[in-house]
């Protein structure tokens, strides 16, 4: 319950703190660059960040094909082809750093590092969920009644 509670706060932390640090990154580089610059700069960043997802996921796909003619399951194309499309989601959204966080995860060394990152997180709470413990008493009464 506790944890729930905390990855609510989080999450609606991130939904704050975004915008607020998109809006601060905007005023900031408006103020060195101009207005004009800045949004020039917001289209110039969507439109080359959306062509360079499309090239790397037409990649993805291309590898996903070779691993099934191998007769391989193609679970790191999957994976990457998501982290693409979040990775364009995020080069569309005006703003500096979801701009960043887009042009890392579409580098395929740094979007292998987080892919990797990720999930040995998902994996170590995958394993922690999997035990429980308890104790249990018996109730002499109820043994008693069932015979």
């Amino acid at each position: 319950m506790q944890s729930q509670r905390s990855q609510m706060n989080a999450i609606i932390l991130f939904i704050i703190g975004i915008p607020l640090i998109e809006i601060y990154l905007m005023i900031k580089i408006g103020g060195v660059i101009g207005a004009f610059n800045t949004i020039f700069l917001i289209f110039f960043t969507a439109i080359t960040g959306v062509f360079f997802a499309r090239l790397e996921g037409l990649n993805a796909i291309r590898s996903g094909f070779s691993q099934i003619i191998k007769n391989e399951i193609p679970v790191y194309e999957i994976i990457s082809g998501a982290a693409l499309a979040f990775a364009a989601f995020l080069l569309i959204f005006p703003g500096f750093l979801t701009d960043l966080i887009g042009f890392l995860l579409i580098i395929p060394i740094t979007r292998k590092f987080l892919i990797k990152i990720v999930s040995s997180k998902i994996k170590k709470r995958n394993n922690d969920n999997s035990i429980i413990e308890g104790s249990f008493d018996e109730n002499k009464n109820e043994k008693d009644e069932k015979r």
